[in-house]
């Protein structure tokens, strides 16, 4: 039966429950805008979102030429029909009133408006004077985790081929870098092993620093559904923050943070200890066992509990629940990724599967998560600071293979040092040997670490910044160009979510005014530029979405992201398909490695590997040494204590993060009504202890500083761990559209005021999870409490005294049909 539910109060909606190793039952959430009847609708349109890694598949609802509404597909693979609440409501953002809808240009200090032949000239003119006088490196281009692969692979193309410049990473470097790093040390190359249907099967599922229920809230729905349903799976949540899932965590263990490869080398140790090894699958298909014990020998419970700040007791318990697991599934998140020693931790959640035979099962298998919706198109693309196709940029076979597919003399593809990561680039920018710099889809001036000094960067006289984008946004305000950008459900294009499922998005509406879709402009940059091959013909062959989708094909073909077998017309027909796709596997594949390691022998491997404590990468000649077999690698590595650790005058550690209702830097969710008012403004949590040691109370508007800056924001009292605070990262000076960064000294809202600028050595992720800080009061509350939303880990505590919080409700505009007959978790329920 339907039934109308607030999906801002109910993010998760109803439960369909089911048993282990059933199928997922269908749910469809449909939501139109008010006074639009389903049988209104002239036309619905396939797609997928683009506000998380989830790939939830959807169609657009067209009525008169605009956007309506959108539906879940019940057929798709990944969703079941279910949406999250960002996919309910943010595609409202497209027809805000300050959408840009033509191109600027900077005259004597101010934007102006221009014609597209006036923007793009000015940019060909820069472009080509700083190759004459410059040569390649003094180009770089920063792009996003939420454009298409045709997109993407364009821009690599131009980057590598026609600028041959070595400066192109995306915004991914941000929340995913990790995620390939760690997969490319274990299993030589990049690709998840697991896919969402392990949620179906697996009897306990571990959770290591991932928030599933605001970052994936469709597959955290499955979770609920599978706790609902007959022998449910046990969870274990490795978080600091009282989040759902670690509310209905059978273990909880909230790590100090920066300590999470001691408490993961103490599970090793627990797990080695009571021989829960599968030495058959260890002998088989790794190498490095031996070490690894070695290194783990006396990590013990108790050992780790000193570090950690957490009982031993409890890791014992942890070790105990991955040790018995008939089919483990892990996910992991930012949570490792954006904290100390990123990379470490994240292999050693590798080799707890690799030590299990937790591989290639149903059930049985690791998710290293992605945070953005189109993160995986630009790793494989070669978007991010890779080779695109998986290819390894120390392997001169490699090379000359993406040579032959590209027509191009090797050489013209540089390959003599890693590509450039984002932090280095702005490095570079900073010291003045980048002077062009192409930002497109996101915004650095909010999203990167310490933001006086990228404000400081972006807006040096001798950095020429073109910005393409949907507003104008703090990092556009900066720019020289701003290029308006079409966006999903104005464009045609594929994706690729966290599980290897491609999705085909389809043009739904025309883009306001002048604005153009990215691989329109892209082309045309590279026409303007005259790119050519060897033979003197046009590097670009393509003109349109489809050929750029068949050109990446043949760019793929024989590589382990092989798209060879899918087309336009058989992503239309209903359901996404996991690559790798082609002739010996038509329909797709759901999981990798089900019959030994496929990529890491020395001759196809995406990486030969770096050492995790430094970064540097280890030679060819090293990993053949190591590895010549091609076995998954079993990498150990020790504890080190993070960089910044509290003192005196900054006491308290301060972890960044993301809220349910919120992507990145708002810039769309904060134009959705529903969503906005779930969560207006920044708030900063602290424990109970910590806010009663200080004399604070809910709602005070408090300044954390660090040695970098300081924010301000009104404090939520939660169960948070004492010594930590939490501050979500979404906010930037100002609200949208209204207004400019503060002046003076005054504190902003921006969370990245306040984080370091250090990444990790092994993905050069930053790590934004890491910074000493302070907590003060700066005026008592006035009644009202905090921003933030009570429907997630950022739920006042009950000992707080905050019962005079409001809940978050959405009322009547947030109503969405739920074409399903659900059983309801009562809130009593959800919270224990």
């Amino acid at each position: 039966m339907d039934s109308s539910v607030d999906r801002i109060a109910q993010p998760w909606g109803a439960r369909t429950p089911y048993g282990r190793h059933d199928p997922w039952p269908a749910r469809v959430d449909t939501y139109l805008e008010e006074g639009v009847a389903p049988d209104e609708v002239q036309r619905w349109v396939q797609t997928a979102s683009i506000l998380h890694s989830d790939g939830d598949a959807m169609d657009v609802a067209v009525v008169d030429g605009r956007m309506a509404g959108v539906r879940g597909r019940a057929e798709d693979r990944v969703n079941h029909g279910r949406l999250g609440p960002k996919d309910l409501f943010a595609w409202q953002a497209n027809a805000s009133p300050d959408r840009l809808t033509g191109p600027l240009v900077r005259r004597e200090g101010r934007l102006v408006e221009c014609d597209w032949d006036t923007a793009m000239s000015r940019i060909v003119a820069r472009s080509k004077e700083l190759l004459d006088e410059r040569g390649p490196g003094s180009i770089g281009f920063y792009t996003s985790g939420q454009l298409f692969l045709e997109e993407y692979y364009t821009l690599a193309v131009s980057a590598r081929a026609g600028i041959g410049t070595n400066h192109l990473d995306g915004n991914t470097r941000l929340c995913t870098s990790t995620a390939a790093e760690a997969l490319k040390e274990t299993f030589g190359c990049d690709g998840q092993p697991g896919c969402y249907d392990d949620i179906d099967h697996a009897d306990v599922i571990a959770l290591f620093g991932h928030n599933i229920a605001e970052t994936q809230p469709v597959q955290w729905m499955r979770v609920l559904d599978r706790l609902a349903g007959g022998d449910p799976p046990r969870l274990l949540c490795v978080d600091p923050r009282p989040t759902r899932a670690a509310r209905r965590a059978a273990v909880h263990l909230a790590p100090r943070l920066g300590t999470n490869v001691a408490l993961l080398n103490a599970l090793l140790h627990e797990i080695i200890r009571t021989d829960r090894v599968d030495h058959d699958f260890t002998a088989a298909h790794t190498v490095g066992f031996e070490e690894l014990a070695a290194r783990v020998e006396k990590c013990t419970p108790a050992w780790a509990a000193g570090i950690c700040d957490v009982p031993a007791a409890r890791i014992g318990e942890a070790a105990e629940l991955l040790g018995t697991a008939d089919r483990l599934l892990s996910t992991v998140l930012q949570g490792v990724y954006q904290s100390h020693q990123a990379t470490a931790a994240a292999v050693q959640i590798n080799n707890l599967h690799l030590v299990r035979g937790m591989l290639g099962r149903p059930g049985a298998g690791v998710l290293q998560m992605n945070g953005q919706p189109t993160a995986q198109n630009t790793r494989e693309c070669g978007a991010n600071g890779d080779l695109p196709g998986f290819r390894n940029w120390q392997n001169d076979s490699h090379v000359a293979d993406l040579a032959r597919v590209w027509n191009v003399d090797p050489k013209t593809i540089p390959h003599y040092a890693p590509p450039t990561h984002a932090m280095q680039m702005f490095r570079y920018a900073e010291q003045g040997s980048i002077r062009m710099l192409w930002i497109s889809g996101t915004n650095p001036a909010v999203s990167l670490p310490e933001l006086s000094r990228i404000r400081s960067i972006l807006g040096q006289d001798r950095l020429f910044v073109v910005v393409q984008d949907l507003f104008l946004t703090e990092t556009a305000q900066l720019a020289d160009v701003v290029l308006p950008a079409a966006t999903w459900g104005e464009k045609t294009g594929t994706f690729t979510n966290a599980d290897r499922t491609v999705h085909l998005s389809d043009k739904a509406v025309p883009p306001p005014g002048e604005a153009k879709p990215d691989l329109d402009i892209f082309l045309d940059y590279a026409a303007r530029m005259d790119f050519r091959d060897k033979d003197g013909g046009p590097l670009i062959t393509w003109h349109d979405p489809e050929s750029a989708f068949e050109a990446w094909k043949r760019c793929s073909a024989g590589r382990p992201c092989d798209y060879t077998g899918l087309t336009y017309g058989r992503l239309r027909a209903g359901s996404g398909i996991q690559w790798p796709c082609n002739e010996q596997a038509p329909d797709g594949t759901e999981r990798l490695y089900t019959d030994g390691i496929s990529w890491a022998h020395p001759d196809v491997c995406e990486s030969y590997g770096k050492d995790l404590m430094t970064g540097a990468a280890q030679e060819a000649v090293e990993y053949r040494s190591l590895n010549p077999g091609g076995k998954a690698v079993l990498k150990a590595a020790d504890y080190l204590p993070p960089h910044e650790l509290p003192d005196e005058r900054y006491p308290f550690q301060l972890t960044t993060g993301r809220t349910l209702y919120h992507f990145h830097t708002r810039t769309k969710t904060a134009r959705a009504p529903q969503l906005n008012a779930a969560a207006p403004d920044v708030w900063v949590e602290a424990s109970v202890a910590d806010a009663a040691a200080l004399g604070l109370g809910e709602g005070d508007v408090v300044e954390v500083g660090t040695p970098r800056g300081a924010l301000r924001g009104r404090l939520r009292i939660t169960d948070i761990r004492p010594g930590l605070l939490f501050v979500p990262f979404h906010y930037g000076y100002w609200d949208t559209g209204a207004g400019h960064a503060p002046g003076g000294d005054t504190p902003g809202r921006a969370a990245n005021e306040t984080t370091v600028t250090d990444w990790d050595p092994a993905s050069k992720q930053p790590l934004f999870k890491t910074a000493a800080a302070a907590l003060r009061l700066v005026e008592r509350g006035d009644g009202t409490g905090a921003p933030a939303p009570t429907t997630t880990a950022s739920a006042p505590a009950a000992a707080s005294g905050a019962g005079a919080v409001p809940a978050t409700t959405g009322g009547r505009s947030a109503l969405v049909t739920q074409s399903a007959d659900p059983t309801w978790d009562s809130p009593r329920k959800e919270s224990r």
